[in-house]
């Protein structure tokens, strides 16, 4: 079953796993992953440490951050228990919005890995998100996704977002917190 994990160095091997196979199926940019905070992205188990070390303090409003930027809560999707376990995909919960994240990018973020696809993960890693975006204290929160993005769309939708418009070819839904 498909949970939200916080960044662990325990689940090096699997990590470093999931981001060769995007890479691998040319997606170098991983949505919710928050690799793009790293220059040069060590896959090694020191280097998970230091990502995982890096993406939990950027969900803590204590860790200062330009002030173009919100705080951020990294999950890493996983699915099994115990030595099991591994890395299905990333989600993004970011606490606020900047002028472009209203427009483009929203409050969640996430992507599945390749293979593990098409078997539910990204519709429970919704749910769980909107779950915790209201124990933030969010209301609602935007999520966008590709206009050419059905199977994300799809997911959105299922998930409760209403459609509000298009924008830059990404398709911009609202979903309530209030229940969830």
């Amino acid at each position: 079953m498909t949970t939200l994990s916080h960044p662990d160095a325990s689940l090096a091997d699997s990590w470093s796993e999931t981001i060769a196979e995007f890479h691998a199926a040319g997606e170098e940019h991983v949505h919710g992953a928050g690799l793009w905070e790293f220059d040069d992205l060590d896959v090694s188990p020191a280097g998970c440490a230091a990502v995982a070390e890096r993406l939990v303090a950027l969900g803590d409003t204590a860790t200062p951050i330009p002030e173009d930027r919100v705080h951020c809560t990294y999950f890493w999707m996983t699915d099994g228990d115990g030595p099991t376990r591994e890395v299905v995909g990333f989600l993004a919960l970011r606490h606020a919005l900047t002028p472009w994240l209203l427009e483009e990018g929203g409050h969640i973020g996430y992507a599945v890995r390749p293979a593990r696809r098409r078997e539910g993960h990204a519709g429970r890693a919704l749910a769980l998100a909107v779950g915790e975006a209201g124990a933030l204290g969010l209301d609602r929160v935007l999520v966008t996704c590709d206009d050419d993005n059905v199977g994300s769309r799809r997911t959105i939708e299922a998930g409760g977002g209403v459609y509000e418009d298009t924008r830059n070819h990404k398709l911009r839904y609202w979903i309530d917190t209030a229940g969830k």
